[in-house]
């Protein structure tokens, strides 16, 4: 299923998308329509996720009943509905850094200078690791990495982002994540599936030049990543068994249509089996917590050394999930 959250012109709360993308049903409504005991369980994301399987196949029903019967105020066409985040407030957030290539290409640029070149020479006699920026980022190989961003902060697609005063480098970042469907602590690695609800596309926008100034204080970013609609997620949310190989997913951003990044899921170090099983150690993750994968390889405005302006129009996509489109004001 591509589980979504949305406002519509007569339903609103968490809805089902049609299997051809064109047509939303309401799973509130439906659950209201067919006279289903505890249909509240459809009004909104997290209550549904904590219901469990049981939520879950009952929505793929009221989905299948709505779509073949139609009955109004129920089904919408999606270009009628705006578009919320899956989990329009999210437990928490937790933001990774998974991908290597990303961590080496932005330590050039940010902290390597002119010595980035002659650095990205030195890779190819020695390897990732033992370059200037691999040593640099040692701790990155030992664990995976994470930082916690407000979730109260979070937009959907289509949702306009405000670029903060601020900020005269604002970014975007080229991002996967997954909700958490089930409550688990201490979770191991072959027992992290059960506890992911799906997949989505994340766009953890920055302020740059102020999370380099931050971070001197090695405290990771605040301001730089903190401010109202900074975190945009959708358009939906794909349960795991619409994708049986979620590794191997091309992952591409798009500045006013032309492309800026490309990159795939299958290049992270750390996977999200590794990820939730490390951030579970000693503390219980609920359903609607999101962990972002942290940007792919090249996919960021600071590893191109080029950055949003106020109209530019970003488009994140990852095969098989979806388009996050998002607007810059």
């Amino acid at each position: 299923m591509k589980l979504l959250s949305f406002w519509g012109p007569s339903s609103r709360g968490l809805g089902v998308l049609s299997a051809d993308g064109e047509r939303v049903c309401g799973l509130h409504a439906a659950a209201e329509a067919r006279g289903e005991p505890g249909a509240d369980v459809f009004a909104r994301a997290r209550p549904f996720l904590r219901a469990g399987p049981a939520a879950a196949e009952r929505a793929r029903e009221l989905a299948e009943w709505g779509f073949r019967e139609r009955p109004e105020g129920i089904v919408a066409d999606l270009g009628d509905v705006q578009l919320l985040s899956p989990v329009p407030v999210p437990a928490s957030i937790r933001d990774s850094m998974s991908f290597e290539r990303h961590i080496i290409q932005a330590t050039r640029r940010a902290a390597l200078g002119p010595l980035g070149r002659l650095d990205t020479l030195l890779e190819r006699r020695v390897g990732t690791r033992r370059s200037l920026a691999g040593r640099i980022n040692k701790a990155f190989y030992e664990r995976p990495l994470y930082y916690k961003s407000n979730p109260r902060s979070v937009v959907g697609h289509g949702a306009d982002v405000r670029m903060p005063s601020y900020t005269e480098r604002f970014d975007y970042e080229l991002e996967w994540g997954i909700f958490i469907g089930t409550m688990g602590a201490d979770i191991t690695e072959a027992a992290a599936p059960d506890h992911m609800a799906g997949y989505t596309v994340f766009d953890d926008f920055s302020a740059r030049d102020i999370q380099m100034a931050e971070m001197r204080g090695r405290l990771g970013p605040a301001k730089g990543k903190d401010f109202d609609t900074g975190n945009a997620i959708g358009p939906w949310l794909v349960t795991r068994d619409e994708l049986p190989d979620p590794y191997a997913l091309t992952m591409t951003a798009r500045v006013n249509g032309a492309e800026w990044s490309r990159g795939s899921t299958g290049d992270m170090h750390w996977s999200f089996e590794e990820i939730v099983s490390y951030i579970s150690r000693s503390e219980t993750l609920y359903p609607g917590d999101f962990i972002g994968s942290g940007t792919v390889g090249g996919g960021c405005g600071l590893e191109l050394g080029a950055f949003l302006k106020r109209g530019d129009v970003v488009e994140l996509e990852v095969e098989r999930i979806g388009p996050l489109r998002n607007r810059v004001v």
